[in-house]
């Protein structure tokens, strides 16, 4: 009872600061008070799972030897997708995989609504999956909950839908540069992968975010950058042609990676069975690791050996040591790693590991840019050119084809390696990997999910407006139906008790058979000599076209404009008449969403 007591004491007290806020200070005024706050939080989130993923990874596998195969590498990743997948199930009982659809999906349908649960579940079990081996990365992760952190407050402060979806952004754009220690990427991604319009109203807040997130990580970690680089060979204008090449190569890994993903969570979606899931996606995680160990966690380390220039450790503690000597087995040892990469990642997530494919473009695109000039640097064909320059270069190219998010990929990337002076290679990798895999998949493997639904809001206001109608809320259900054996008299007395002029024919199941409009039938109306031989059989028509009830809004668009019409019947799947959806009130709808959703 006194716990009752004082828990509506400080409620009480929460929503007269609420009300005072709402009198005394705009929300768009406060709204940067509370993404500094967002920020800050976020920032120490990122911090906390970076440490738990070293702390359970160090403590797993600091007894590890690098000269000879490691067996424990056949037992971790399972065990901690077992641990992580009874924590989902019995603990938080919510789906937390693939965190950054979630959070489109929230800012596409919710409302930028995200659970409170999420502000710590997938912070939990991406440290264990990670931690344990899998091969995923945490930047997924770290996004959800700090989209669910900025969610979550401006829900308490009860602010618009519209100021939720900026704090939304905010959370992500610091979890982000919280754990890369790069603001700018930070904001990059939320305006490139969250969609988020780049406006006066919402680029404040997100830098505001970003650089309170970064300031974290710096306070924690100091100035020195994610990965060690240093520029020990200029990038010279002669080297372009190789560069553009890379860029194209970039582009295509990108699709791999991309379609691999896909098909390997097809291939899981099949499999009902939760236990059966663990088996197949342990078995093949572990044998993977086991085989290739720079699969296991995040692989930033064997990223940072190759921009070191020590590739012979790509292959310590595996069954193929004492082959490190061997340049073409470890350029084809390399070649494996990055076709096998998808297939781990996507074997974590599909045996209910929770991680993000973030950290695997990084680590796919420093494979493909090493092995590239690794290549033509021992081929003798007199080419020379920087193994660790082009490994920079591939990352920032394959993030920008994964996550359609040239910009973001390239300040990422110069971010976390402080590798600035690639500036201009970097752009030209990442903008032709980004032009290579658009002419294949239009979407980021983020929003490809959505985008497939129709549920995907997008930067182009219009799709988007669409995307925030419900065709529910659009139905008329004020049509007075009509059945085919009526006569015209019994029509004509319909018409009279009606307000409106279209009228939906259906059977005793309820099941669309035609439409009758008053314009039709108005010449034969007066004729009582037709009232009782005539019968809305004989005068009924069919529709230009039918509507169903699971159709998107551009669905309903296109048919609209296909048809002519102005009004268009609405069916279950089984045929069964709902309603009628006209364009006047689309139209009004659009009007009415856009205004909310356009800048004040």
């Amino acid at each position: 009872m006194a716990y009752k007591e004082t828990h509506n004491k400080y409620t009480d007290a929460w929503m007269k600061f609420v009300l005072w806020r709402e009198r005394h200070i705009k929300e768009n005024q406060f709204v940067y008070l509370v993404a500094l706050i967002v920020g800050v939080i976020c920032g120490f989130a990122a911090q906390l799972l970076k440490f738990l993923i070293h702390f359970i990874s160090g403590l797993l596998t600091s007894h590890l030897s690098s000269t000879t195969a490691n067996w424990t590498y056949l037992v971790y990743p399972v065990i901690g997708i077992l641990i992580v997948t009874l924590f989902v199930k019995y603990v938080v009982k919510d789906d937390i995989s693939h965190g950054v659809t979630r959070v489109l999906y929230a800012i596409s349908q919710r409302k930028s609504r995200l659970k409170k649960k999420n502000c710590y579940a997938s912070l939990i079990a991406s440290s264990i999956t990670i931690g344990f081996g899998g091969s995923v990365g945490a930047e997924g992760p770290i996004v959800f909950t700090g989209a669910a952190i900025g969610s979550n407050i401006g829900q308490a402060f009860r602010l618009s839908p519209k100021l939720l979806m900026i704090l939304v952004g905010c959370g992500a754009a610091a979890g982000i540069a919280g754990i890369f220690r790069a603001p700018i990427a930070g904001m990059l991604f939320t305006l490139e992968v969250l969609m988020i319009d780049f406006t006066g109203a919402t680029v404040m807040p997100l830098l505001i975010a970003s650089i309170s997130g970064a300031t974290v990580a710096y306070i924690f970690e100091g100035y020195n950058a994610e990965f060690f680089f240093s520029q020990s060979e200029p990038y010279m204008t002669r080297k372009i042609p190789y560069t553009i090449i890379l860029g194209i190569l970039s582009g295509f890994v990108s699709l791999y990676f991309t379609r691999c993903m896909f098909f390997m969570e097809g291939m899981f979606g099949k499999v009902k069975s939760t236990w059966l899931k663990i088996v197949i996606g342990g078995v093949i995680l572990a044998l993977l690791i086991f085989l290739f160990p720079p699969l296991y966690g995040e692989g930033y380390g064997a990223i940072n050996s190759l921009l070191d220039g020590n590739v012979s450790s790509i292959v310590e503690g595996s069954l193929f040591y004492l082959d490190r000597e061997s340049v073409w087995f470890i350029a084809l040892y390399i070649g494996l790693i990055i076709l096998m990469k998808g297939f781990a990642t996507s074997a974590t997530n599909g045996a209910g590991g929770v991680g993000g494919t973030f950290a695997p473009s990084l680590f796919v695109g420093a494979m493909t840019g090493f092995v590239y000039a690794y290549i033509l640097n021992n081929l003798d064909i007199g080419i020379d050119i920087s193994n660790k320059n082009f490994a920079l270069m591939g990352m920032a190219g394959v993030m920008s084809g994964v996550m359609h998010a040239p910009l973001m990929a390239i300040f990422l990337t110069a971010e976390m390696t402080g590798g600035y002076e690639l500036f201009l290679p970097l752009l030209i990798v990442s903008t032709l990997s980004y032009m290579t895999i658009r002419i294949f998949l239009p979407y980021s493997i983020y929003s490809m999910r959505l985008a497939q639904r129709g549920k995907l809001m997008t930067n182009e206001k219009d799709q988007a407006v669409l995307t925030l109608l419900k065709i529910d809320n659009l139905i008329e259900r004020d049509c007075t139906p009509v059945h085919p054996e009526m006569s015209l008299k019994e029509m004509v007395d319909v018409i009279a008790a009606s307000h409106r002029n279209i009228f939906p024919v259906i059977d005793a199941d309820q099941k669309l058979k035609g439409i009758v409009l008053l314009d039709d039938i108005r010449n034969i109306m007066f004729r009582p000599d037709l009232y009782r031989t005539m019968h809305v059989s004989r005068f009924m028509a069919m529709p230009p076209a039918k509507i169903t009830v699971t159709d998107t809004m551009e669905n309903v668009m296109n048919t609209f404009d296909k048809t002519n019409a102005w009004n268009l019947p609405v069916v279950d799947g089984d045929g069964r008449y709902v309603g009628f959806v006209s364009k006047s009130k689309i139209f009004n709808s659009y009007r009415r969403v856009l205004r909310h959703y356009s800048d004040d």
